[in-house]
This record gives structure tokens, C-alpha cells and sequence, in this order.
């Protein structure tokens, strides 16, 4: 029997099921073609019975550049921001840094002389998959991309943006942020606040199972950790991301950098006073799991009296700055709601990581500057404490205080006064 015999045989066979029919016309295709030509033997394409579609990619860049990026685009600005989750500017200020950081992004000819994927393609494909959350398979139709090259689309473009805007926008507060998170804390009623400390568990769908015991907890569940500070901007001052879901808040907080240059001598100075007590260190608004150190102000789970129920309304009211950052952080980038899909901690933390940076640049980008708080009139800018490394006993010094239950108790009651006696209308 030939070739074309038995190919056709295969694709009559009524025992062959719908899923099959795509693999056996291509065979088909290739045992046709064998026949016409006893020179040519060799299949083609890259892989034996695959498909080779013809995505037309010029005409999927030509319509993406027409549809968002030209000067009278199909799809306005209004579009634009709610499709891209950021402002056309900011993309294209992430766009050209990736494409001149990494040489993957630039459009090269291949062996034909025909012109590859753009690169406004390939990030687009990415930035479908991080504000989406879909499939990369979901992103052909439109992008003209193929499912692996959307993949590594995505894994080059997230490292892209931690390796150029890590530095600048996953910093840790300098001497200007400070005072500036200082002067909202004060005009707030909480002197000395620095922001607001949670975690966030990131649901992991391709954890391997020999992992899954370990990174399943409450959520009951493969998940991982996000630990995160942020501000009443939203802006995310701290981010520590990789800790199994099986830990809880205290764990990650034991293993995480939080307040490792305030024990180093290197955070920059905190000074203030409260009911005529002086304090030398900022602090966080957590909730109740959290220990009882100086650099915490908890909630009081059952408050007695008027002037514990106000501190606590107020405490309860400043740190959901945090749970609104993490809200908008997932509806912003939709992949980090989800489940995730791919298989290496790596990749998602590269991802988380990313996300958190460009939700930083859209906070920066959209900042009303009109109502930004000015801080000029607060007090001395703050400076760095020392800049040599500290000695061993100064070290641990530093980290005794950081965990000082009793400054937390004399802490918290002088806010108690405080606010009460100064903001007594600011949260009723």
C-alpha cells in the first residue's frame, strides 16, 4: 500500500476521534508531498506532523501599532488605560528601556530575510498575561504570537523590568521618603508611622507534588508568600516574596530584611515625641499576629472605653492601606489573583516582583500632585544614623530594641492619648 494510500486510509477511519484530525491531515500533507517528489524525503516544519501556521506577523504588528500606538489610534487613551492598566507614556517608557536592556526584545530577520516578531508584540503578548492573567496560547489571535515565544516573552520581559527599575522602585525608604511617610503619619494622628505590614498568599496550580506538603497551609492549598509595607499612596515599600504557604506571618517576618538596616545602623533616623516621651524608631500598623515589639502598633482586639475604641477604629482604618494595596496589585495584574501556572519559584517570583515594580510606576505616574502632602514645614530632614558598620554589640544592641515589648505598651498608650487628644473627630 503507498503512502498516499494509507494516509487517506487513516484519515477515513471513522475510529478516529476529532482531536486526531489536525495530527493525521498534516501526516497526510506530508505523505502527498513525499509522493510528488522522491527528491524530497525530508518532512517539514520542525516537528514531524506539526501544523506550521502562517500568522501573517506583519499584518498583527501593523494592526496593534494602529489599534493603540499610532497618532490617531482605533483605541483612544480612556482604551488604552484600561487595557494596558497604565497610561500610553508609561508603557512605552517600560517598552524602550526593555527593548535596549535586552537584545531578545529587537526585531531581527531570520535566514529568509523575513522580519521576526516586534518587539511592541512580545511585550504586548506579556503585558496580556500579567493584567489578564490568561493562557499564552490566548494571546495568538490577536498578537500573532506563538504559545512558547509568549512564555519566554514573559519570562524576559519580567527580569527586564526587575533588572532596570528594581533599584528605583523597590527601595527601601530614603532619607526624602521618610520624611515624607513621617509627615502623612503625623497628619494622620499616628507620629512616627512608617506604613502598614501584611502578607499575601499567591495560589500555586503547578506546584509539584513532592512540594505540595510544603507549601500548603491555611489556605489548604499550594500557595506562596507575598510580605509587603505599604503606604497610604499604596506605593509598596517592602517586598519579600518566596516563603511557603505552610508558614505563617510570624515566620516570614523572622526571615525577611524588614528591619535588617535598622539593626545595621543604616535605616535613616526616626525621632519624635509623644506625650512628652521620645522615641528613636518608626513602626508599622499590623494586626493582631504580629509580635508585641516597638516597631509594631497593634489593634486592641477588645476594647474598653471610649479612648481604646477610637484607637482602635483609627489603627483598624490606617492599616487597610495595606489590604487596598494588595487589592489593586491583583486587579491591576490579574496573573498574580490567579492561580499560578508555571512550575519554578524562580519564574513567579521574577513575576511577583515585576508586578509590584510597575504598580509602583502607575502609583508615581498617577500621583495627583495637587494633593500630595507637603512635608517642608514638618521637621529637619531625616539622615542616616551612622554610616560605618556597627560593632557586634552594638548590633545586638539594636535588635533587642527592635523587639522591646515594653516601648510597644508605652507606645501604643501614648497613641491612645494622642489621638484623642488631638484628632478626636478624624475617624468617627
Amino acid at each position: 500500500m503507498s503512502r498516499r494510500s494509507l494516509s487517506m486510509q487513516l484519515v477515513m477511519d471513522s475510529s478516529s476521534d476529532d482531536d486526531d484530525d489536525d495530527f493525521l491531515l498534516s501526516v497526510t500533507h506530508v505523505a502527498m508531498n513525499a509522493d510528488e517528489s522522491d527528491d524530497e524525503t525530508r518532512h517539514r516544519g520542525s516537528i514531524l506532523g506539526h501544523r506550521v501556521l502562517r500568522r501573517d506577523r506583519q499584518a498583527g504588528h501593523h494592526r496593534l501599532y494602529q489599534d493603540y500606538f499610532s497618532d490617531d489610534p482605533t483605541y483612544g487613551h480612556s482604551y488604552f488605560r484600561r487595557r494596558f492598566r497604565m497610561r500610553r507614556t508609561l508603557f512605552v517608557r517600560i517598552w524602550n528601556a526593555v527593548e535596549q536592556h535586552d537584545q531578545y526584545f529587537v526585531q531581527k530577520r531570520n535566514a529568509a530575510g523575513i522580519h521576526g516578531l516586534s518587539s511592541l508584540q512580545k511585550i504586548t503578548a506579556a503585558f496580556r498575561m500579567l493584567t489578564y492573567g490568561v493562557a499564552a496560547n490566548a494571546t495568538d489571535d490577536y498578537v500573532r504570537i506563538g504559545e512558547s515565544t509568549a512564555i519566554e516573552s514573559l519570562r524576559r520581559f519580567v527580569s527586564a523590568v526587575v533588572e532596570v527599575f528594581g533599584d528605583e522602585y523597590l527601595r527601601s525608604p530614603n532619607e526624602d521618603d521618610t520624611t515624607r511617610l513621617l509627615a502623612i503619619g503625623e497628619n494622620r494622628g499616628f507620629p512616627g508611622m512608617l506604613g502598614s505590614i501584611d502578607c499575601m498568599h499567591w495560589r500555586w496550580k503547578n506546584c509539584p507534588s513532592a512540594w505540595q506538603g510544603m507549601y500548603t497551609g491555611h489556605v489548604h492549598e499550594p500557595t506562596i508568600i507575598l510580605e509587603a509595607v505599604a503606604d497610604k499612596d499604596l506605593w509598596i515599600w517592602h517586598a519579600f516574596f518566596g516563603m511557603p504557604g505552610s508558614h505563617n506571618d510570624i515566620n516570614v517576618l523572622h526571615r525577611s530584611s524588614l528591619f535588617a538596616r535598622l539593626a545595621e545602623g543604616q535605616a535613616p533616623e526616626v525621632n519624635y515625641t509623644i506625650n512628652n516621651n521620645e522615641y528613636t524608631m518608626g513602626y508599622y500598623l499590623a494586626d493582631g499576629i504580629y509580635p508585641s515589639w516597638a516597631t509594631f502598633v497593634k489593634t486592641i482586639p477588645e476594647p474598653q472605653g471610649n479612648k481604646k475604641k477610637y484607637f482602635a477604629a483609627a489603627q483598624e482604618a490606617c492599616r487597610k492601606d495595606v489590604e487596598r494595596a494588595f487589592g489593586v496589585l491583583q486587579a491591576r495584574f490579574a496573573i498574580v489573583r490567579g492561580p499560578a501556572r508555571f512550575w519554578d519559584e524562580d519564574t513567579l517570583g521574577q513575576i511577583m516582583r515585576a508586578c509590584v515594580i510597575m504598580h509602583n510606576m502607575i502609583v508615581e505616574d498617577e500621583r495627583d500632585e495637587e494633593d500630595d502632602l507637603s512635608f517642608d514645614g514638618v521637621g529637619e530632614k531625616v539622615k542616616i544614623s551612622h554610616d560605618g558598620t556597627p560593632e557586634l554589640e552594638e548590633f545586638i544592641k539594636n535588635y533587642k530594641n527592635i523587639k522591646d515589648k515594653e516601648i510597644h505598651n508605652q507606645l501604643q498608650d501614648d497613641l491612645i492619648e494622642h489621638l484623642w487628644q488631638h484628632h478626636p473627630d478624624l475617624y468617627k
